[in-house]
């Protein structure tokens, strides 16, 4: 079996974010695999042990800087792992789900997976939506927010998470996307083996040029305007008196808001 797994770097603010001309000072950031992406690496490699003669391989959309981080997934027991990234790429503020789904759609042909993981989101930009973008453009079936998996033959037994604590059992045929969510499973540690076993491992790098001839088709089709830290409102009111008078005050402020009843 053909596995893929999209992981991604994400960067991590040491100290406060500071921001000019709309764009990240990045000097404190500390750089590491995406939380989401631990638990979709930690699937791909599982379902690889359950089904003899399977291959996982990773691929990223990052510059050089990010191959300590995608050499940890090939620690963890990542097969082959593929770099994609172009000085095109470097000139925008940011990649968006549809530029990057467009992108991994032309290493698909390539890998022939007979199933593809993403992580739900990236914690960076928590998007939520490459994967089934990835999906609709390689004409695959998927499933979002798994929390549980089980492949049988060639159809994939998964339970969504939905909202308000509801779960969604499902059965999707392969060859298939899918996102996880964190808490289906315990991401291994990579050994210090695997560690220096991945140091030795290739990585195969591509261009835009190299996947496809006509690059204007990865041209982004969201553009930055602005952007600026949250406003916090840090007011608090606090409530004096026993607890049926406290009660009876924020019964009033709720009312007051228009949510309260007789």
């Amino acid at each position: 079996m053909k596995i893929l797994v999209a992981i991604t770097e994400v960067a991590t603010p040491e100290d406060a974010i500071n921001i000019s001309d709309n764009s990240l000072n990045e000097t404190d950031f500390t750089y590491g695999l995406n939380e989401w992406d631990e638990y979709a690496i930690e699937a791909a490699i599982q379902v690889a042990e359950s089904v003899p003669d399977s291959e996982v391989v990773s691929v990223t959309i990052a510059p050089k800087s990010a191959e300590k981080t995608i050499r940890m997934a090939l620690a963890k027991g990542v097969d082959r792992s593929i770099r994609i990234w172009d000085s095109e790429l470097e000139k925008l503020p940011f990649l968006d789900p549809q530029l990057k789904s467009q992108i991994l759609s032309k290493i698909v042909p390539q890998i022939s997976p007979d199933i593809i993981f993403t992580g739900v989101q990236s914690s960076s930009d928590s998007w939520g939506s490459t994967g089934v973008s990835l999906a609709a453009k390689i004409g695959f079936n998927w499933a979002t927010l798994v929390t549980k998996l089980e492949i049988s033959g060639n159809k994939a037994n998964v339970i969504r998470e939905l909202e308000n604590g509801v779960d969604e059992f499902a059965e999707v045929t392969l060859p298939a996307v899918l996102t996880i969510q964190t808490g289906i499973n315990s991401p291994r540690y990579a050994s210090l083996r695997g560690i220096k076993q991945a140091q030795q491992k290739e990585l195969e790098v591509f261009s835009l040029s190299d996947l496809s001839t006509d690059t204007d088709e990865f041209k982004p089709r969201i553009d930055l305007i602005e952007f600026s830290l949250p406003i916090s409102n840090n007011s608090i009111q606090y409530f004096e008196g026993t607890p049926s008078e406290q009660a009876a005050q924020i019964a009033n402020i709720i009312k007051g808001l228009g949510s309260g009843g007789k």
